[in-house]
């Protein structure tokens, strides 16, 4: 079992836009299971390469006894409405109301190259939107405006992502 260590926010990998993955080797096999093995830490939901340092579309996730990964994901379909808390493992100590769709299906492929969908409503769904977000190098901070958007930036400031001084990047 490798558990990975997470980049936090301020880390170049995280703001960058991910490789579509074009090889399907060992090497991807091993990926996925460094990201399965990692987003199974108690209190993880979901996890994009990205966030171990690696700039493949990949993300696994673990929502709900639900537990996979997408390579190469897109997000085909949302709907509907659900606002609630969200945090990132990547900008640790700092939480926000953030909306996003109530359903998200997202589709992509397996280790194989096969085709697959994951299709979830509410925290899933969130989990879905908020990884795919991470491939194109967007926090759920970019998400964010108004008042939730200073809280969340004074949380930020305030914790300093983890005890540690980080640049505060967030897009509009």
């Amino acid at each position: 079992m490798t558990v990975r260590p997470l980049r936090l926010i301020g880390d170049p990998v995280l703001r960058t836009a991910c490789d579509l993955v074009t090889r399907f080797d060992d090497s991807l096999a091993g990926l996925v299971d460094d990201l399965m093995d990692t987003v199974r830490v108690p209190g993880r939901a979901g996890l994009a390469a990205p966030q171990i340092g690696v700039g493949l579309a990949v993300f696994s996730y673990n929502v709900d006894d639900q537990l996979g990964y997408v390579v190469n994901p897109r997000v085909v379909e949302l709907s509907g409405t659900y606002d609630g808390p969200e945090g990132c493992l990547s900008v640790p100590g700092v939480a926000a109301q953030t909306p996003r769709a109530a359903y998200a299906l997202v589709a992509g492929v397996d280790l194989r190259g096969d085709p697959v969908e994951v299709a979830g409503s509410g925290e899933l769904a969130r989990c879905l939107q908020h990884e795919t977000d991470h491939l194109q190098g967007v926090l759920y901070l970019d998400r964010l405006t108004g008042a939730a958007r200073r809280d969340a930036i004074r949380q930020l400031r305030g914790g300093q992502a983890g005890g540690r001084e980080t640049e505060l990047r967030v897009r509009r």
